[in-house]
Parts: C-alpha cells; structure tokens; sequence
C-alpha cells in the first residue's frame, strides 16, 4: 500500500513499530481533535497519512473514504505487509521503485497496472478497514476484513504468477474486485454474483466466496457450463464439490485428454473427482486407465469402449499395432465419430508422421519395394491422410510414391468420389500439395469433366465463411496457384476467383471481398514477380512494402550491429545440424566462433558490417531447453534483439522456436516448418517478417549456403534482395545435383503467396477498420 494511506513498506517488525507510534499519536490527536500523523518514507522521501479526526467520521462513507477512519489494529498489520510487498514487487520490475508500474513505449498499458495494482488497491485497504461491521461482532467483523485482505493478496499473486499479464484483464479483475468485496460485507453476494458472472467475479471469488455457498455454486456452476475445459483445469478449487461431476463430464467431450490425465495423477484430491464422475463416457476414461497395458496408447479408441464395440484386450491389440492402429485411426476419421475427435485426429497425425512420413525418407536410399512396404496394407484413404498430415516433413520422393500408391488402389473409384467418401477432409490442403508436386493434372484426369469442375469450382468458392481470422483455406489456394502448371485450368480458376468476388460483393460479404480480390492481385502480380521492377508493381498493388527486399538499415539496431539467433535442439539431427554449422564457420577466416559458454555459441564476423549470431548449444534434453532459456535470459538482460532468426529441427520443436520470437524479427528461416499454421504463428508475433520455408524436411547442406548467402549481403552492407539472391542460389545447387531436388522446394519469400496472402489480408482488413 502506498505511503499517503497507511505506515510503510518493510517489514513487519517495523510497521509494528511504525503503527505503535501512529496508535500514540492519534490519542493525541483525539485529545487535540486533529489528527495528522507524519511519518518517514522507506527510502527516498517523507509523505503523510491522515486518519478522519474523530468529531468527522460520523457522515463519511466508508466505502468511498480515501482516508483511514481509524488506525489498523496489530491483527491486521501482517495482511497489508503481505499485499504492500507484492504492490512494491510489480513496481520494482521496470527497475524502479516509484509507485508507478513503467511498461517501456507502452503508456496506456502502464497507466492501467498502475492505477489498478498501485492506486486502487491501496484504496481497496483503505476501503477494508473502513467497512462497517454490518452487526457482526467484533471476531466476525476481524475474520470479514481478514478475507478481503487475503483475497487482495491473492490477487496480487496471481498476476505475479501470469506469464503473460494482460493489463485490460487486471484493471477489470480490480475494479470487480472492489465490488466484490462490498457486496460480501453487504451480505449480497448471491445477488451480485447471479448479476456480474464471469471470469473475473470466478478468480475473485476464490477467497471471497469461499464462505458463501450458494454463491460459490452459482459461479462455479455458471463457469461449467460456460468453458468447461478452462474450468476442468481448475478442478482442484472444486474437486470436492457436488458440481464437479458436471463439469468433469462436460468437459471430457471437449478436452477428454485433461479427464485422462487426472485419472493418473498422483493427487487424489483431483483423480478421486474423475473416478467420483458417473457419467459413462467419463467412466470409460477411468476404465481404460485402470485395465489397460497402455492406457496413453489405447485413449484414442475409448469410444469403442464407451460403445461397447471393442473390449480393453482388443483396444490393447490394436494399439500395439502401428499399422492397425493407423487403419483405425483411419477409419475414425472418416466416421467422424464426435466424442473422441481431438484424440483420434491428434494420434492420427502423430502416427502419419512418426510411422510412415519419416520411416519413408530415412529409407529414401533403398528400393522402392523396401521404402514403401509400410504402406503395402494401407487402403486409399489411409494414404491419403499420410500426405496430408505428413506434408511437413515428406520428402517430394515420399509423397510421389504414397500418391501414385493412392491412385492405384483408388481405381475403379473416381477422385472425386473419394473426396466425397471423406468429406471433402482438408481437401484444399491435398490439392494444394498436389499442384505443388506437379501431381494436380493426374488426380483430376481421374474424374469425368462435370466432377472434376465441381471439384476445382469448391476448391475456390466458400472462401468467405468463417471468422475473419480463420484464413487456412484461402491460403492453401493462394500458394496452390503458385504451382499450378496447367494453363487451362488457371484460366478456370481465375475465372472462378472473379465469380466468388462478384457474389462476396452483392452479398456484402467484408471477408469474401478481401479474399477474392487479394487472389485476383496475387493471380496477377505472380507472372511478373520475378523481377524487381515486377515486384515493385506487385507490392505496390498488394499495398505491402517491398516482397523482394529487405532493406540493410531494418536489419541492425541502434549501432549498425545485426544479431541473428540460431535455435537447435537435443535430439540427433539437431546435434549434427549444431556441428555442421560451427564446423562451416570455423573454416572460413571470416567468421570467428566462440564456444566458451556451456549453453551458447557466438560466431562474430571480423571484416565487413558487424553481424553476430547466437546458437544454442543442443544439449541432451530437457538441458537443450534450458540452454534456449539461458540464452534468452543473456540477450534480455544486455538488450539484444535479434532480427534474423533461424530454426534448426523438425517440425515438433517449432513451437518452442517460435514462442522465442521478437516482434521486430524480419526474416526467418522455417526450414520444413513452413505450413500455414507456423507460418500464421510468425506473422502473428513478427508481422514484418520476410520467411524462408521448404515443402519437405530442411537440409542443412541446403540451409547452410541460404544463410551464408545473407550473411555475405549483410557483410557488404548491402540490402537483402529475394530475387539476385535466389539467382546465387539457383547457380550453385545446380552444381550439385544431389541437392538441387531438394534445395527447389524451398520457397523464397517473395514466391510465398501464402505468406504474402496473409500480409496483404491483414493489411487490407486493418484500413477498412
């Protein structure tokens, strides 16, 4: 609490002292019937508290009084310490303490914590010890400020506790807080809980409630039903309660893998409330954990256990099998079946990957017969999801033999009936990869010419619906018309492009229009992208900055230095990628490597614009995350932003890469990782950022001499120019042939119509605002 209201900061045993001398104080004060009491400042200057003089306080409102009308009885002196020296932790992390909370470049954001974690809770402990007792006696009227206190304290703890604060939140969570805390001293909880639910009356509620049962049940009940899957998460605050058996089961058909995990929690507390749920589907999570050999694996079939299809001992069978289980997998897909969807779709692209995409590439130097008998058992629509979910990471090799696989085994059946049979199921995505792999024509030749117009006609139209941010369908055919080799069928889907903008436009339909007329640009603006003065026209028709540059001066910061940030991870291919690349930069007199660090490495160049780059090191995990977060904590702490960055693993760790990431990073090397989902994820936190991504798994035979051509720019000072740097590169894997299939699936930034579909979207939906 600040100064101006009660003794402060420090300590206990000073403010003991402190309120001894304030209670002194007073009596004299009464007896002069003025009550101004002074006081030091903890450290850097003196200011006063002033308690109402005893003839006033007969017509103050308490509520609203911002003085205090008596002093603080000793009882309560340790509570306002814990609150104060939460209150002096939030104002201390800008490094100053100064009763202001500074978020650097962001003022309204700082005016916000500051009146809310500062000022308003130092009124609320004004406002607590104000409180009438309302006829409670004087250990009632004690225990209510105690819990008001206690529930300010909590508060604060929480948004220590937050890795990700938002200051809209707390200023709401405080301002409820306020309320909260009257109505209970009121006595009018319930009403004030039936009339304000939400999430903020919930996690102020978890003191303030906790002696109002109707109250608490209301809220908690309201939540269930609500977010059951953000309230599952919290089962702890109510694992006792009646209610949670609804909640439980609610949300077991959301997120049935939460429910699963607390039946193997160590906490009984938490796993006795699952086990306590009787509802069916809830009980046959509970079996499953119970009598299964491999619970985690068996999970994705409990339908067939909560259906009564399938025994333990045959979900058991099937999950040992890799190549059964995907055909089940397969096969729940496909039936759509609504309880189990997230688990069976989640195992389903895990197994995709795991046991076919990468089992298919490590074999890529053995014989056909070898490299594809994983998929001798596996029926059309098994592979079709193989390509699907393993897009990321097939090799062009791999996919061309699971698709001509898929095509043979189709026949008699037509493409389009197979569509059909799986409800049109990431359909743009599998024509989008198609038309990448120069596959398109084949798939469609296999359908009479009715269906194959339908097909191609769905494939542009229905763009519009969905949310506005919901873009995943409109950017697999931005990037599919950056493939599309056939000149017919461009002209058709061109054409379709202007009928879908001209219905978006009668309908009025703000997301249809967007989209289609960002597709009619991009159609364009693609046949001349290739040059400078054809990317200059493109931007500018896009109302993008420069797709084909990244100027030099947007690279460095505020002394001409450019850091670039290399992440790689613990597992083998992370290993050799580190080795490569250090070994690389210790051969060329250019660069120097600093290996000092046990987490870190730092390769500077010495001739040239200064550039520095900082690696992990891939320690043997969990020590690899460690390294990354030491040596966040390293360029944090000495104001290091890195402006390039480069992620070196599979597609699993790309998470964690790009949870890393600064906002003012511009170019950014994905490797495999370049699918929509990641690609949305870097514009997200980097809108500006230029990305470097490849169909299929990165090489670093490949990634190496793209980063080396960069870095070669930014050592003339030069600007990164997409177009000359791609020509460098064209010439040098064409000296390589061993590398040239794989290097031409790499997508330069200024050929990404996915990425540049997104800009120019958000661009678009943010002038119309």
């Amino acid at each position: 609490m600040t100064d101006t209201f009660l003794p402060a900061r420090g300590g206990i045993m000073r403010k003991i002292v402190l309120v001894c001398l304030l209670l002194l104080c007073v009596a004299a004060a009464f007896a002069q019937q003025d009550s101004v009491i002074a006081r030091a400042d903890t450290a850097k200057h003196a200011e006063k508290i002033t308690v109402a003089p005893k003839k006033n306080t007969e017509h103050i409102n308490a509520y609203l009084a911002a003085t205090l009308l008596q002093p603080i009885p000793l009882a309560r002196v340790l509570f306002h310490d814990r609150i104060d020296k939460e209150q002096e932790r939030a104002d201390a992390m800008d490094g100053y303490t100064d009763n202001r909370i500074t978020l650097p470049g962001d003022v309204a954001s700082s005016l916000l914590y500051t009146n809310a974690l500062i000022r308003d809770i130092d009124l609320m402990q004004i406002m607590v010890e104000n409180m009438p007792a309302n006829g409670r006696d004087t250990v009632m009227n004690n225990q209510q400020k105690i819990q008001s206190l206690r529930a300010l304290w909590e508060l604060m703890r929480q948004y220590h506790a937050d890795p990700r604060p938002s200051p809209a939140f707390y200023s709401n969570l405080v301002h409820n807080m306020h309320d909260v805390i009257l109505a209970a001293n009121e006595y009018k909880s319930l009403d004030f809980t039936m009339d304000n639910p939400g999430i903020y009356t919930l996690d102020n509620g978890r003191v303030l409630l906790d002696n109002q049962p109707e109250a608490r049940t209301f809220i908690y009940t309201y939540m269930g039903r609500q977010d059951p899957v953000m309230m599952i998460k919290r089962l702890e605050e109510f694992a006792r309660d009646s209610f949670a058996a609804d909640i439980i089961k609610a949300a077991a058909r959301l997120e049935p893998k939460l429910v699963f995990n607390y039946t193997l929690s160590s906490n009984v507390l938490l796993k006795g409330a699952v086990y306590r749920t009787k509802d069916p589907f809830v009980q046959a999570i509970v079996q499953l954990t119970a009598e299964s050999q491999a619970p985690l694996r068996g999970l994705p079939f409990v339908s067939y256990l909560y259906a009564d299809a399938k025994t333990i001992e045959e979900i058991d069978s099937i999950a040992a099998d890799p190549v059964l289980s995907y055909r089940h997998l397969t096969d729940l897909r496909i039936s759509n079946e609504g309880l189990t969807r997230q688990l069976y779709t989640e195992a389903l692209e895990y197994n995709a990957l795991r046991d076919f995409a990468r089992h298919m590439n490590a074999l890529h130097d053995t014989t056909d017969e070898v490299r594809f008998r994983c998929l001798d058992s596996l029926p059309p629509a098994a592979l079709y999801y193989i390509m699907v979910y393993g897009r990321e990471e097939l090799y062009t090799s791999s996919f061309l033999g699971t698709f001509r696989r898929m095509m043979e085994r189709m026949a008699p059946v037509k493409g389009n009936e197979l569509l059909s049979s799986l409800g049109y199921d990431h359909f743009r995505t599998f024509i989008r990869l198609c038309a990448g792999y120069n596959t398109l024509s084949e798939f469609l030749v296999s359908m009479d010419d009715s269906a194959r117009t339908n097909v191609m006609s769905r494939f542009i139209g229905g763009l519009q619906n969905g949310p506005e941010n919901e873009l995943e369908d409109a950017v697999n055919v931005a990037d599919a018309f950056g493939s599309i080799k056939d000149s017919v069928l461009f002209v058709f889907l061109n054409q379709k492009v202007k009928e879908n903008y001209n219905r978006s436009v009668a309908e009025k339909n703000k997301k249809g229009i967007a989209i289609y007329s960002l597709l009619a640009k991009l159609i364009e603006t693609n046949k001349v992208s290739a040059s400078d003065t054809g990317a200059a026209s493109a931007s500018a028709k896009l109302k993008l900055p420069p797709i084909n540059l990244v100027p030099f001066a947007s690279l460095t910061n505020d002394t001409g230095t450019i850091f670039e940030r290399v992440f790689f991870y613990g597992d083998e291919d992370g290993k050799t990628a580190y080795e490569g690349y250090i070994e690389d930069y210790y051969k060329n007199p250019k660069w120097k490597v600093d290996t000092t660090n046990h987490y870190w490495t730092v390769v500077t160049a010495t001739t040239g614009r200064p550039v520095v780059m900082y690696a992990n090191r891939p320690l043997k995990a969990p020590e690899d995350e460690l390294a990354i977060s030491s040596l966040d904590a390293y360029l944090s702490d000495n104001n290091i932003r890195p402006k390039i960055v480069v992620h070196r693993g599979h597609s699993y760790h790309v998470k964690t890469t790009l949870s890393k990431l600064d906002t003012n990073a511009r170019i950014v090397v994905l490797g495999s990782c370049g699918g929509y989902h990641n690609v949305a994820a870097v514009l997200g936190r980097a809108p500006g950022a230029h990305i470097i991504s490849s169909k299929q798994t990165g090489v670093g035979a490949i990634n190496e001499p793209i980063i080396r051509a960069i870095n070669t720019q930014l050592q003339d000072g030069a600007d990164i120019n997409w177009i000359t740097t791609w020509q460098g590169l064209d010439e040098y894997f064409l000296k390589r042939k061993e590398l040239y299939e794989k290097y031409s699936d790499y997508i330069p930034p200024h050929k990404n119509l996915g990425v540049i579909f997104i800009k120019a979207y958000k661009q678009l939906m943010s002038n119309a605002k």
